[in-house]
């Protein structure tokens, strides 16, 4: 893999680069002071992972990482901050993680393994679509046609009876399949079975609403529905999400 820092603070810039590199085979290959001198690297410059502090000169760290959302090929975002405020605007950019100052070395390494099996199970999948482009492709039914949608604009699902809906942006399908049947259908790395009754699209999540029983609703982009989390998923999810 292949990284940049983006930090303003010499020592702290050293301290997390000495980190990284004893802790992951993960390759430095630039820093900056200056977001807008990052954003200009990356414009001619591919890199697989941007630790990124968000109080930076020129371009603050939330915006430099909403331009870099728009890029074609993304590479994965750790927000690096002392201020624990910014998490929510991290979480709506997609951020991979949230890692506050000072440094613990114990979750800077257990952030660099999960970044790196991230990047080893994102290989596979992108091989795996080169070998067989329809991959990533799933069949609903409306109206009696069958419908090809790509997995990535599913929203949700939930169980109905003996069949599940299906919920894009703007549709709803109905499959004649358990909701687990057709979980399995789905990318697992994308698609959480949050509930015996729902699975959720992870990369569409907006909001995640503490709830009782130390449950949560997790309110969804551009969709005015929110999918709850059960207890007995409540632990996955929080180690998926790093809650």
């Amino acid at each position: 893999m292949r990284a940049i820092i983006v930090e303003d603070e010499e020592l702290a810039r050293q301290e997390l680069a000495f980190l990284i590199e004893a802790h992951s085979g993960i390759e430095i290959v630039a820093q900056f002071e200056d977001g807008l001198d990052a954003l200009k690297y990356l414009q001619s410059q591919e890199a697989d992972v941007l630790f990124l502090d968000i109080n930076i000169p020129s371009i603050d760290g939330v915006l430099l990482a909403q331009n870099i959302s728009k890029f074609s090929v993304k590479p994965y975002i750790v927000f690096i901050t002392a201020y624990k405020e910014h998490a929510a605007e991290a979480f709506e950019i997609e951020a991979f993680d949230y890692i506050l100052k000072p440094y613990s070395e114990v979750r800077i390494k257990a952030m660099l393994h999960k970044l790196e099996t991230a990047h080893a199970a994102r290989g596979r999948q992108e091989e795996e679509s080169e070998r067989n482009p329809l991959s990533d492709k799933v069949n609903l039914w409306k109206n009696e046609k069958i419908i090809v949608v790509d997995a990535d604009d599913i929203y949700y699902a939930s169980a109905q009876e003996k069949t599940t809906s299906v919920m894009t942006k703007s549709e709803e399908y109905s499959m004649a399949l358990s909701i687990s049947d057709f979980h399995a259908r789905l990318p697992q790395d994308r698609f959480f079975r949050c509930h015996r009754s729902y699975l959720v699209n992870l990369s569409k999540i907006k909001e995640i609403i503490p709830w009782f029983n130390n449950t949560y609703l997790l309110r969804l982009r551009d969709l005015d529905f929110e999918v709850p989390v059960s207890r007995s998923r409540v632990k996955e999810f929080r180690q998926i999400m790093r809650l």
